[in-house]
């Protein structure tokens, strides 16, 4: 998923069951940011795995 405002660019990648640093390695290993490379707004990956027991946020990990 990718948000877009006036100043900043959020790639966001979701896990079940997973891990927030898998889900931030995918960002990085399928190059998810390449087409913003040239954009001069701050960018912000971000890896979040949901926990099919508690049906919450496990973990949230922000790379910028």
């Amino acid at each position: 998923m990718v948000l877009q405002t006036d100043k900043f660019i959020y790639i966001m990648e979701f896990k079940l069951n997973g891990t927030a640093e898998e889900a931030l390695q995918q960002i990085n290993d399928k190059h998810y940011s390449r087409p913003f490379e040239t954009d001069s707004r701050k960018l912000f990956k971000i890896g979040v795995n949901f926990s099919a027991q508690t049906r919450n946020i496990e973990k949230w990990l922000v790379e910028n």
